[in-house]
């Protein structure tokens, strides 16, 4: 079994000097990430905030990206996406998710704080079930 170490640092690092009309937005979706649960790590992937699983998991293929839960995709001015990289796990009966993907992605777009608002419950119960289905 392996873990991953976090870095938080690297995450804040990056987001300090963030030139992006929606930081407010960014900043609030980390911390509700980070505050769901202490076996959520960060780090900084493809250029974005990232969070994964970091706690023991069985080895496997880096390139199936499975302890992935969000990666930040922060390059449109107008909204700030989430992508779960395997958000086809999380049963979603409400149309929470954007996307149906053949990899697994699903989507979600936050466009002001008040859609962050709006959605904090909903993001953290699906965070909380992506990580069940990880057997945690």
């Amino acid at each position: 079994m392996e873990t991953k170490p976090s870095q938080p640092d690297k995450v804040q690092a990056y987001l300090e000097p963030l030139a992006h009309p929606l930081k407010p937005v960014i900043e609030a979706l980390c911390g509700i990430i980070r505050s769901t649960d202490p076996s959520i790590g960060e780090e900084v992937k493809w250029n974005s905030p990232a969070f994964f699983y970091a706690g023991p998991m069985a080895p496997s293929d880096p390139k199936k990206y499975e302890r992935y839960l969000i990666v930040f995709n922060i390059h449109p001015k107008d909204h700030v996406m989430l992508v779960w990289p395997h958000g086809a796990r999380i049963d979603d009966g409400s149309g929470f998710f954007e996307g149906t993907y053949a990899d697994g992605r699903r989507l979600l777009r936050f466009r002001n704080l008040d859609d962050v608002k709006a959605q904090k419950t909903q993001l953290q119960a699906a965070i909380k079930q992506w990580l069940a289905t990880l057997g945690k």
